[in-house]
């Protein structure tokens, strides 16, 4: 008897916050799988998309799979490394990580590269950085973290105004700095998560209606005012009217379209894409890397890609509600909000019923920033589920617990 309580009470302490060894068994698995899935069916489209690209590869047709299976081998160990830290680190860490995104998208706009009309990309040597793809993860952890900080130790029925003004002020920094570049398609996937933080704190309906109300007069008061570039206006133009300008704005639109729909319930065949093996889809391996789906392995191939989206924004809500910590439910339903927007702009902008903004499909899409910030993201929602494997423990203290109601 005394052994077993032992042995349990030494199984608690390792899944306490992480600390110890890390036992596969007590992750999410359906998640973890989901995600490593995702990430070699990515490895597989970067290479079709690339393989007769001698413009991109410099004659070496494996050079993108071996950076992406890189790619996919570091984000893997950034999960299991934020997995298995223990908790408190993470909160303490939080504010570093914060600090460290702001430092970055300065950097980029002090120093950074132009690409595709946005200066979002820091060059070290032979490595590319976008550090706004690592402020999301940011501004969600960010924005848990004021309301955790305020909300424990004693109960409340609602975040409050100060509540709400501090989580925006944390969004606000990095939302500055984004535009500033201007990355409008992070923009958007940032403003659609902090709306999801928000209301996953529990504020008032009053500010959410306020929140989307601001957003529609500020991207009125953009297009008005000539803030936005031209390259931008005209893709949603494009959008609007694909032919229009078929050779030019809506030329993405078109081809993508165009690929998507030759791959029927089936597909032509990994690596036997017409529109891919032609290189008519521009950036294919990064932005459209779903039309590769689409039109190699058709309605079936594009649908599991989907699906497997689908597991990973359901795990993440999952979690968030099984969770009693307020740091861990808003951070959990803020990732939600991330991946599962960003998923259905990028999708949406492959089928052409969304604008195209240039943001890339969550651990698919060919690069290291953004499959870095997802993992991150990812082990991120699995420390949160190894402490709500506790959750006994703190309900034997009902005094220290926190609620916030929505």
């Amino acid at each position: 008897m005394a052994s077993t309580m032992t042995s349990r009470t030494s199984s608690r302490s390792r899944r306490e916050g992480g600390s110890g060894w890390l036992r596969l068994r007590d992750l999410d698995l359906l998640l973890l799988g989901a995600v490593v899935l995702l990430g070699l069916i990515g490895c597989l489209l970067v290479w079709s998309a690339t393989i007769h690209r001698d413009d991109l590869t410099g004659g070496d047709p494996k050079a993108f799979l071996a950076k992406q299976v890189v790619n996919l081998g570091i984000g893997l160990g950034l999960l299991f490394a934020v997995a298995a830290t223990d908790h408190r680190w993470v909160r303490i860490l939080a504010p570093v990580a914060y600090v460290f995104a702001i430092a970055g998208l300065v950097l980029v706009l002090v120093m950074g590269s132009t690409i595709n009309g946005s200066r979002s990309w820091l060059m070290l040597g032979g490595l590319s950085l976008q550090p706004s793809e690592l402020a999301k993860l940011a501004v969600v952890v960010g924005m848990a973290l004021v309301v955790a900080e305020r909300s424990e130790g004693r109960w409340r029925d609602r975040v409050g105004a100060v509540d709400v003004l501090l989580m925006l002020t944390v969004a606000a920094v990095p939302a500055t700095l984004i535009l500033a570049q201007p990355d409008l398609g992070t923009m958007l996937v940032l403003s659609a998560t902090v709306f999801g933080v928000i209301a996953a704190s529990g504020a008032h309906r009053r500010w959410l209606v306020f929140l989307a109300g601001s957003g529609v007069l500020v991207a009125v008061f953009a297009v008005v005012s000539g803030f936005l570039e031209a390259y931008q206006v005209d893709r949603f133009l494009a959008f609007t009217d694909p032919g229009r300008d078929p050779k030019g704005a809506g030329y993405n639109v078109e081809q993508a379209r165009i690929a998507v729909g030759n791959g029927g319930l089936f597909g032509q065949g990994l690596f036997d894409g017409s529109q891919t093996n032609s290189g008519f889809v521009p950036e294919q391996h990064t932005d459209f890397v779903f039309t590769v789906a689409g039109e190699e392995l058709g309605l079936i191939g594009a649908g599991l890609l989907i699906v497997l989206l689908g597991i990973v924004i359901w795990r993440a809500l999952a979690i968030a509600a099984r969770t009693d910590d307020v740091f861990g439910r808003i951070a959990a339903a803020g990732i939600a909000c991330w991946f599962g927007f960003q998923a259905f702009q990028n999708i949406g902008m492959c089928v052409g019923i969304m604008p195209v903004t240039g943001v890339p499909l969550p651990f698919v899409s060919y690069g290291g920033s953004s499959m870095f910030a997802g993992m991150l993201a990812i082990g991120l929602l699995q420390n949160i589920h190894l402490r709500t494997l506790t959750a006994p423990a703190s309900r034997m203290q009902p005094a220290k617990r926190v609620l916030v109601r929505g």
